[in-house]
């Protein structure tokens, strides 16, 4: 299967190491977690999942080594409805948003244990389709440019100002799903 993720950044993941491996894949996660963290928050039953998702998120952030319990959270998140198989597929804004962000979320877990750059690639390519999905759903919207440029900037191993521009650049892609969700309920 052919990637979104540029194949610059694949070359960079593949000789960057596991330190570069885990910042690539941590950066995708923080940009996806307002998707699910913002779009579950308050629904019945749903808490355990958002804590496991928020924390998940957080200590991908530590990659100076593995998380040790990595594999152990992809596992517990393979466990989501959002994973889960259903006989109509996904058809909804929230569902199919909240579902890229756990594809996401479970390949930088998976990169993180392993140092894998073919899980980082498969990270970068959802973030990159449902970011894609988000262009074409949204008139004017150019949000994948930005994604494909904070992917070569988190691929390049240097950290700086990466988180800050994830958790802005995740907030806006919330911003633009409620607010397609709010245009759609009218």
């Amino acid at each position: 299967m052919k990637t979104l993720v540029e194949e610059t950044i694949v070359e960079e993941l593949q000789t960057g190491g596991d330190e570069a491996v885990r910042l690539y894949v941590a950066a995708c996660a923080e940009r996806m977690a307002p998707l699910f963290i913002g779009l579950r928050t308050g629904e019945t039953g749903r808490e355990a999942d958002v804590e496991l998702y928020t924390e998940s998120v957080l200590d991908l952030w530590c990659t100076d080594r593995p998380l040790s319990d990595a594999a152990e959270r992809a596992h517990l998140l393979d466990r989501f409805p959002e994973l889960q198989p259903t006989e109509d597929g996904i058809t909804d804004v929230v569902g199919t948003y909240t579902f890229f962000a756990c594809l996401v979320l479970r390949y930088a877990l998976l990169a993180n244990a392993s140092g894998s750059t073919d899980h980082a690639v498969s990270c970068g390519h959802a973030a990159l389709t449902a970011i894609g999905m988000l262009d074409q759903n949204i008139a004017g919207a150019a949000f994948t440019a930005e994604e494909r440029r904070l992917q070569s900037v988190s691929a390049s191993g240097n950290a700086a100002g990466v988180w800050d521009a994830s958790v802005r650049a995740g907030r806006e892609c919330l911003r633009a799903v409620v607010s397609r969700i709010v245009t759609e309920a009218r």
